[in-house]
């Protein structure tokens, strides 16, 4: 018997109604890009962090990422590194994120997803991390460490908890590649484009431009983009060629050096609302 080629093979039925797609369809409606805040859980404690989520839901974010922090964040930049290990180191606890997920849910109306390694989801166990966070709230999970062709247990444990999956994609993808995960995800696909240094904005953002259009003609349900983003100018430069725009360590540094107002704050301008 010859395998599967998991370039071409199906995956579960996705749920185009879904919280996250839907959330994704009403901010294209309106003529503006998501806006998807991250921030780990645990960060600089976890009650800190939990508010901080409920600053972002309550200032305009659309959509909120709760990191689950690792002690081996290989794919993370040094600011969301030194603060995951921080969580680390004040007793961070895989208990702590569903949680989160609950207070932030139930505090605010953003779409909660869940941005995670893959070994603390596998010592946890699959189904019950899936069943956990489902019933917590959650509405996915992006999965940075995590390719379609090694998820059979988690497209069993996403169709039966109905929950969204995120798999990201980069401008070094083959056609087929990119087709592929176009189809094992679910919500939207995470375009990773930021590979160089500060300065080199201008061809970063021609990469990723490129990325969301091959996405899209691979028949992706969405596609959002980070690209260092800090201000507005950038959520609109973005938000021009892309379904949504993902802030991480812009709001990571606020809540260090200002607290959970600090990110409501930012998250605020990030939306383009008055301040």
């Amino acid at each position: 018997m010859s395998a599967t080629n998991p370039l071409t093979q199906d995956f579960p039925a996705t749920d185009p109604d879904s919280r996250l797609a839907a959330r994704l369809r009403a901010c294209r409606e309106e003529g503006r890009p998501a806006l998807i805040g991250y921030l780990p859980v645990g960060y600089p404690t976890v009650e800190d962090s939990i508010r901080a989520g409920i600053e972002m839901g309550r200032n305009g974010a659309d959509v909120i990422e709760l990191g689950v922090p690792y002690s081996d964040p290989v794919m993370d930049g040094p600011v969301i590194q030194q603060a995951t290990a921080i969580a680390l180191e004040n007793g961070f606890r895989v208990d702590d994120v569903f949680r989160a997920v609950r207070e932030i849910t139930e505090a605010t109306d953003a779409v909660v997803v869940v941005m995670t390694y893959w070994n603390p989801v596998l010592r946890t166990g699959v189904d019950d991390f899936a069943r956990r966070l489902a019933e917590a709230g959650g509405a996915g999970i992006i999965t940075p460490d995590l390719v379609p062709d090694e998820a059979g247990d988690w497209f069993a444990a996403s169709a039966a908890h109905g929950l969204d999956r995120i798999f990201l994609a980069a401008p070094s993808s083959t056609p087929e590649r990119l087709a592929m995960i176009s189809r094992a995800s679910a919500g939207f696909v995470y375009a990773v484009s930021v590979m160089g240094v500060t300065g080199a904005r201008s061809s970063v953002s021609d990469l990723a431009e490129r990325l969301v259009a091959d996405l899209r003609e691979a028949g992706a349900p969405a596609v959002c983009v980070g690209l260092g983003v800090s201000r507005r100018e950038h959520v609109e430069e973005i938000g021009a060629y892309a379904d949504g725009v993902i802030v991480g360590t812009a709001l990571v540094r606020a809540l260090g050096e200002g607290g959970p107002d600090a990110v409501g704050h930012l998250t605020r301008e990030l939306a383009g609302r008055a301040v």
